[in-house]
C-alpha cells in the first residue's frame, strides 16, 4: 500500500499488477525528493547510486539492528503478500523498512530508529548500482509499503527465535 492507503501505481486494469522494476521504483522514489526531476537525472548520470531523500513525503523508514532486522525481514516473507521497500546499510549493520508516512511519530519499540518528516536518508539506485547500503526488497514501483503491525510482529518473533533459537 502507498502512503494513502491504496495499492498505487498505473496498472493495466482491475487485478492487474502495477508497473514494476527499477525503473519503476525510480521513479516511486524519486517522487519523494524536493525535485523529482533533479533526482532521476542525477541517478541516471550513474556516479556512486546513492541519494540523500527525505523521509516523511511519501514514506518512513523505521531502522532495525541488522542482527533483528534480517530474522524479521524473513518472518515478514513466511506471511501472506510481500514487504515493502527493505534495504541495507554498509555491511548490513541496520535494515531500513519502508513504511507508511506517519509511522515514525508514533513508534514505540525499543531499539528501533525513526527517520520521518524532517529526516534524511541515503537511499541507494533500485538497480542496485551503487556499493554499499543496497536494497534487500527494492521498491517496484507499486507503492507498497511494509505494513507497521506486522513489522512489529516479525520483530517479536525475530526477537523470540533469537533469545530462544531452539522453539
Amino acid at each position: 500500500m502507498d502512503s494513502k492507503g491504496s495499492a498505487g501505481g498505473p496498472s493495466g486494469g482491475p487485478g492487474e499488477p502495477p508497473s514494476a522494476g527499477p525503473s519503476a521504483g525510480l521513479d516511486w522514489l524519486a517522487e519523494a525528493a524536493p525535485d523529482p526531476e533533479a533526482c532521476r537525472r542525477e541517478w541516471h548520470r550513474g556516479g556512486a547510486g546513492l541519494l540523500l531523500l527525505p523521509a516523511g513525503r511519501r514514506w518512513d523508514v523505521l531502522l532495525v539492528a541488522g542482527s533483528l532486522g534480517r530474522p524479521a525481514l524473513a518472518a515478514l516473507a513466511r506471511h501472506p503478500g510481500r514487504p515493502g521497500p527493505v534495504y541495507a546499510d554498509f555491511g548490513g549493520e541496520h535494515l531500513g523498512f519502508l513504511v507508511p508516512v506517519g509511522t515514525a511519530a508514533r513508534w514505540l519499540g525499543t531499539g528501533v530508529r525513526t527517520a520521518g518528516n524532517g529526516s534524511w536518508i541515503v537511499v541507494p539506485h533500485p538497480a542496485g548500482r551503487g556499493s554499499g547500503v543496497r536494497w534487500l526488497v527494492p521498491p517496484d514501483g507499486s507503492g507498497r509499503l511494509t505494513d507497521p503491525a506486522l513489522l512489529e510482529f516479525a520483530l517479536h518473533e525475530a526477537a523470540a527465535d533469537l533469545v530462544h533459537p531452539c522453539r
